[in-house]
């Protein structure tokens, strides 16, 4: 068999497929992937018998080697890609702009038109043929099955009926048409504008207006304002328990820090107007009386599944394709309490969702209740009805994170993650909070096992996630399930101890099919498994999963999944040529991952294992064999069949910097 001839820890792919015995792809590091600071330094070290991979070398390193690590991936620049002369927002939307003549856009459409890049076409993968050139010439195909396929189409507007980037669009001969005086001029598909209004358009944006009172500090947090009197009142206190449930009474508007009475009325109309309550009728109703754990909505999620949040890859585009292949909870990428509250953009939007997110939660990362409780109660007040939950990242083991004493450094400080909870479960009223962790800090001291029946029954977790591995093990151990069963049990020891109702327990590692879901949810007693490689990989586990069965998805339905993803990354970051670009990066992101697939067919044996390293193979086709290139120029190759050409100049290149090496390289 050839799986002998091959070191262990290496997929078992059948003798036929293989290129060489000896000739085996550079593991990704998937450290890397989760951020550039990694306390480890070198390469992953090939797997040993048992699986597992040894920890990386921790020597010290000299002045010189700490010099040429430093900011490794901070090189990965993606700045906008614009046309060269730009048309102002307003006139390519066919309305006026209020600047005139003063604008710093053209207003000529003409004269921008002529200098626009000329409109790309999405092809239908049916245009794609299975061996190389791969591109198929459809001029000379005369068959009813491709006719029409070749025409431009709009992503947005076949969609949505209406495109928001107008003239601007690269696809606009997809919505764009003469009148009587050969006028080029904007359709709009009045009857699927009104049936997607409220099936296709994402929610939560936030207004300017509130982004400019949280610049400016002058955002109302009532609550969260009570809540830190309240704890800083008493700071010795050990119980976080009597925390929670003491009575927060807010004070009057007259005892407050006195302001300047312009500023207090803005701030006031501005939260009546988002949240159709006064600012003084919300003191007087929600922080007065506590919100007890018995009160919270409470979270039915057995038998659901669980797209983790993910980072960078976990985008709202990614999540609809999830969602396609039957995720049921997905959860925005992390997002930093303080940039939520100094009011960056880039950070509120990560809260957006799509109508297609059926359980949507947002995840933030802080370090004390004096960031995360105001962040929680501004979420509550601006998108509260819009998330059904918001999850704290107790996990997160990158170093920038954990130096701050954010992410997993607060499994450590179990009384100040008690304080936070409390005050975040009081700033959100019925919106529960879950907690995602691992299972410790340091490698062989798992604390797990403590602090989980703590969030259940003292800290009004509504649930929790727990990742299989230590902050240190980062991803150079396989995640140690026996050990998320102890902490299943001692959590349902505490509810029964108590008499309180189950809070979902999910776990998480090395998910990557469907027998690996099912084996481990019926000897763990989990309720699901949060998974997140193994979607990024291939996001049509979820349907592996749900239909209980291994599906051998051949390389033309995995075309359409690329296809799908590039529509949906045009409709959330745009149809003109910054959205075109930022779209092409964020799916040779997703490339990144897909191509460490290996197809189910070629396999000795299954289930496929996500830690195993795929040697060199070649696939079914041509085009199979494509998709599993690990080279980043393949991947913007791929790109270009569904978004035109690259821009002169740009580069891709991927986390995994051992990705990116050339075809020649691999001997």
């Amino acid at each position: 068999m050839a799986s002998t001839l091959l070191p262990p820890g290496t997929a078992p792919i059948k003798p036929e497929f293989l290129v060489s015995s000896s000739a085996t792809l550079p593991a990704p590091d998937d450290d890397i992937a989760e951020d550039s600071t990694s306390h480890y330094h070198g390469h992953t070290h090939p797997e040993n018998g048992d699986g597992r991979t040894e920890p990386r070398s921790r020597k010290r390193l000299t002045k010189d080697e700490r010099k040429s690590q430093r900011g490794a991936n901070k090189g990965r620049k993606f700045g906008k890609v614009r046309d060269e002369l730009d048309l102002c927002w307003k006139i390519a939307n066919g309305t006026v702009c209020e600047f005139g003549s003063g604008c710093r856009f053209t207003h000529d459409i003409p004269q921008y038109l002529a200098a626009k890049l000329a409109d790309i076409h999405i092809r239908d993968p049916r245009e794609i043929m299975d061996t190389a050139p791969f591109i198929m010439d459809v001029s000379s195909v005369a068959t009813e099955e491709l006719k029409g396929h070749s025409d431009v189409k709009c992503p947005i507007y076949e969609e949505t009926g209406e495109c928001r980037f107008g003239f601007k669009c690269r696809f606009l001969s997809g919505h764009a048409s003469t009148d009587e005086s050969r006028n080029l001029c904007l359709r709009v598909d009045e009857e699927k504008k009104a049936r997607s209004a409220v099936s296709s358009h994402e929610v939560n944006f936030i207004d300017n207006d509130v982004l400019k009172l949280l610049r400016t500090k002058k955002y109302p947090t009532p609550i969260a304002d009570a809540y830190l009197h309240a704890v800083q009142a008493d700071p010795d206190s050990k119980s976080e328990h009597r925390v929670k449930e003491s009575t927060v009474v807010v004070a009057e508007p007259e005892q407050d820090e006195i302001v300047a009475e312009e500023t207090a009325l803005t701030a006031e109309e501005l939260i009546q107007a988002r949240t159709g309550e006064s600012l003084i009728d919300g003191q007087t109703d929600g922080p007065d009386v506590p919100m007890y754990s018995s009160e919270k909505k409470r979270l039915h999620w057995a038998g659901k599944t669980y797209l983790a949040p993910l980072t960078t890859v976990g985008n709202l585009p990614f999540r609809r394709l999830c969602v396609d292949f039957g995720a049921d909870i997905t959860c925005g990428e992390m997002g930093l309490a303080n940039s939520f509250l100094s009011g960056s953009k880039e950070e509120w939007s990560l809260v957006r969702r799509h109508p297609s997110e059926r359980i949507f939660g947002v995840q933030v990362a802080g370090n004390k209740p004096g960031n995360l409780v105001p962040m929680a109660e501004v979420l509550s007040k601006e998108i509260g009805s819009d998330i059904d939950f918001v999850d704290v990242n107790c996990g997160c083991p990158i170093d920038l994170v954990f130096k701050t004493g954010s992410g997993s450094a607060l499994l450590d400080a179990p009384g100040k993650l008690g304080k936070i909870l409390a005050g975040m479960n009081k700033a959100l009223g019925e919106i529960p909070v879950t907690v995602k962790l691992r299972t410790g800090v340091k490698d062989g001291r798992n604390t797990a096992h403590k602090l989980m029946p703590r969030l259940s029954t003292d800290f009004g977790a509504g649930c929790i996630t727990l990742h299989g591995r230590t902050r240190q093990q980062r991803y150079t151990r396989l995640a140690d399930w026996d050990y998320i069963k102890e902490c299943v049990e001692a959590v349902k020891a505490a509810e029964k101890d108590q008499d309180l109702p189950p809070v979902p327990i999910f776990g998480g590692g090395d998910c990557f099919s469907s027998e690996d879901y099912w084996t481990r949810v019926e000897s763990t007693g989990v309720d699901g498994i949060m998974v997140g490689r193994g979607a990024l990989i291939k996001p049509w586990l979820f349907t592996e999963i749900k239909e209980h069965r291994e599906w051998d998805i051949d390389a033309r339905e995995r075309l359409d999944i690329i296809r799908k993803y590039a529509e949906y990354g045009l409709n959330h970051f745009g149809s003109d040529t910054a959205g075109v670009n930022t779209t092409r990066r964020y799916l040779c992101e997703a490339l990144s991952f897909q191509y460490r697939y290996v197809p189910i067919g070629l396999l000795e044996r299954l289930p496929a294992r996500i830690n195993e390293r795929a040697p060199a193979f070649r696939g079914r086709s041509d085009l199979e064999t494509l998709l599993a290139s690990p080279n980043s120029n393949d991947w913007v190759k791929i790109s270009e069949w569904f978004l035109g050409p690259v821009p002169e100049g740009w580069i891709f290149t991927p986390k995994h910097k051992s990705n990116a090496y050339d075809t020649e390289s691999q001997g």
